[in-house]
């Protein structure tokens, strides 16, 4: 079976670059003009990821990707017009897993896009086989197989991408790791992100692990980014 992508561009010129592409790829490609098209076909098509614009007419690239975080557990891509960080920072804080700024590379794209699936594995964990099933730190749980986090006896909701950052932390608590490490080890390519993407997915697991008092992450100045236990002060 092919992989099935959701594409949501007005412009269909954009569409018509990433078809040809993707069929060369033998990657499955169902198009959509606007937020609302992309919204009823994922429903009904059950595509494997999601790739928005940003400027559409109608229901537009941030709100379709909030409305499709609070539905669907599906990896999406945010493509902008806009060199802005905003822009890019706001797609990510809704949900988006990723993010690029056209105009963009074809090539460029299905990198990241089989980068995701490689780690998705269609809901299977993203760890190595013989890795613990799950690990503990007082208050805090991560099961891996299942892919669930609990906190003070509370289930956590994490995005996808949260998850799998979460669960590579927890394999080495206390060791410092750089941005482009996490980038290559948990997005799965090798510097074709930004690192405002790290950023921000670290900022959105921060805020949802605030309530566990033994476990943090948190910032080298410098360097990046480390996973601690009972040395939250």
């Amino acid at each position: 079976m092919p992989w099935k992508v959701l594409i949501a561009d007005d412009d269909p010129n954009v569409r018509e670059i990433v078809r040809l592409y993707f069929r060369q790829q033998l990657i499955e490609l169902i198009e959509a003009p606007d937020g609302v098209s992309a919204l009823a076909m994922l429903a009904e098509l059950k595509p494997d990821i999601v790739i928005l614009d940003v400027m559409m007419p109608g229901l537009d690239g941030f709100e379709t990707c909030r409305e499709i975080t609070k539905r669907y557990d599906v990896p999406v891509i945010m493509l902008t017009a806009k060199n802005d960080e905003f822009d890019r920072v706001l797609g990510l804080e809704l949900g988006a897993d990723d993010y690029m700024t056209k105009p963009f590379s074809p090539r460029e794209l299905v990198a990241r896009i089989k980068a995701i699936f490689r780690r998705m594995q269609k809901g299977q964990p993203s760890i190595e086989v013989d890795a613990p099933s799950h690990y503990e730190f007082d208050d805090l749980v991560i099961h891996v197989t299942r892919r669930e986090v609990i906190a003070n006896s509370t289930k956590i909701d994490l995005r996808p991408k949260e998850f799998e950052l979460l669960a590579f932390f927890a394999k080495s608590p206390g060791s410092v790791f750089k941005r482009e490490q996490l980038l290559e080890q948990v997005w799965g390519y090798d510097f074709l992100g930004d690192m405002r993407t790290v950023d921000v997915h670290i900022k959105k697991l921060r805020e949802k692990l605030s309530h566990c008092h033994n476990v943090c992450i948190h910032t080298v100045w410098g360097v990046g980014y480390k996973f601690e236990v009972e040395a939250c002060t």
